[in-house]
């Protein structure tokens, strides 16, 4: 009877209260592996290979102005070469493990197959002693002067060599950007005339670009060789021109569709007819179409976007520009580049040049990121670029005006700015979020890329 009574009381509990008698009123054991008293994501980012890749870069463009007589080498001029052991301390000292850094191509590659490593071998030492993990960069805006600019066609071939020798010399990097922001490299040196070749044409542009391509594939192609779970992580701006004309103009409309110019003849993603004639018109012969054409290069494939708000522009009805900042933002433009590509999304590039507006753009950043990843697309990373401040970029470096851009985490004191602090506080709070919810279950294989069907 006593039995009876007992089972008639717990009976006429609900179903909550008898879940609290036998176990209490929460912090289940259990609930610790993913629960509802699981991990939230905070923390400074630790070494699991599913978390999300939080980073920043150390400007490192070196592009030639002035007929190639002057050479615009950012690591010099923001003082790397002396103080490099330095800022790699500086991003150990931010909580990062994830740095975008770029070897000083042009005067490492001598000649063909004569390479200077006493920079690089240093430096990539200290990385190494330091559990830094490099997205290491291979081609930033310039090459050797040997090679001459990137009309050159044999430019492929001497950089495939070159991305060779890199990954054959650093077996333990995996991470590589083997030439950053191809479009932006052709346009400003093929079509807008300030680097390098310094041409103003479509056909520089056109040749450029599939030049540029091409080294970017026949390097990938190397890496591959030496290491075939390498990751590329393709560095390439998020661009947009907004045309406030009743009839928008043919002009703009070519503009908008030949943003996306590198990322098809990377990616084997047939263009628009119109882009199509344009290219055969300009240079590209059909035989390099259908190269470009015959499928992705090897490795496993990320799109890098770099966002700036100078990255959107307004054209006016009398045809001046004016910079837009942010009237789309990096979400509503690289939802464009992901439908396009469905590749796995990394935020490779941002900043801005005033100090004082830098946390306010950060955080707008990493708003447009979230709601990214709610939307299941999935972003494997965001960086901050770069370190340290930058010189002239305000220009495109088209001048020596050394004026500096207050834009790094630290200023060229190596003295942290505002935007530092706040970038430590999101890896406080979102440090150990992974790329997708349960990502533990996808960490980054380290078997051999193989698959290329889009299923």
């Amino acid at each position: 009877m006593h039995d009876l009574l007992t089972f008639d009381c717990v009976k006429s509990m609900n179903f909550l209260q008898n879940i609290k008698k036998k176990y209490g009123d929460g912090n289940y054991a259990g609930d610790q592996f993913g629960g509802a008293g699981g991990h939230d994501g905070s923390g400074l980012p630790d070494d699991n290979p599913g978390n999300f890749m939080f980073a920043t870069g150390i400007e490192c463009s070196y592009p030639t102005i002035g007929k190639g007589k002057i050479r615009r080498d950012q690591l010099r001029e923001c003082g790397h070469y002396d103080r490099w052991k330095e800022d790699l301390g500086l991003v150990k000292e931010t909580g990062l493990r994830v740095l975008r850094y770029g070897l000083p191509y042009y005067s490492i590659h001598k000649a063909p197959g004569k390479y200077d490593w006493s920079f690089a071998d240093e430096v990539m030492n200290e990385m190494k002693r330091l559990d830094i993990m490099p997205i290491l960069d291979l081609m930033h805006f310039g090459v050797p002067d040997w090679i001459e600019n990137f009309q050159n066609p044999e430019l492929p071939v001497h950089f495939a060599d070159y991305a060779g020798a890199v990954a054959k010399r650093y077996p333990w990097v995996r991470y590589y950007t083997p030439v950053n922001e191809i479009y932006v490299t052709a346009r400003i040196s093929g079509k807008d005339g300030v680097w390098n070749e310094q041409l103003k044409t479509d056909k520089g542009f056109v040749t450029a670009m599939k030049h540029a391509v091409a080294a970017s594939i026949m390097g990938t192609q190397q890496i591959a060789r030496h290491r075939n779970d390498c990751v590329i992580v393709q560095s390439e701006s998020a661009e947009f021109t907004h045309e406030l004309c009743a009839t928008p103009s043919a002009e703009t409309a070519l503009d908008n569709e030949l943003r996306f110019l590198s990322l098809d003849l990377l990616y084997a993603n047939a263009p628009s007819a119109t882009v199509l004639m344009y290219l055969l018109d300009n240079g590209m012969t059909r035989k390099e179409y259908e190269w470009f054409m015959a499928g992705k290069p090897p490795g496993y494939q990320i799109m890098g976007n770099d966002y700036y708000g100078r990255n959107e522009r307004i054209k006016l009805q009398d045809g001046s520009i004016q910079t837009s900042m942010d009237v789309l933002g990096w979400y509503e433009i690289t939802k464009d580049y992901y439908e396009r590509y469905k590749l796995p999304v990394m935020h490779t590039e941002t900043n801005v040049f005033e100090a004082d507006q830098a946390v306010i753009w950060l955080h707008k950043q990493w708003i447009s990121i979230m709601r990214m990843r709610q939307d299941g697309v999935p972003v494997l990373g965001f960086t901050w670029y770069s370190l340290i401040d930058q010189i002239d970029w305000d220009i495109q470096l088209a001048e020596v005006k050394n004026h500096v851009n207050e834009c790094g985490l630290y200023d060229l004191n190596r003295k942290p700015r505002p935007v530092c602090e706040a970038y430590k506080n999101l890896l406080k709070q979102f440090g150990q979020i992974t790329i997708v919810p349960h990502a533990e279950m996808l960490e980054i294989t380290e078997r051999p890329a193989r698959l290329k069907v889009a299923m």
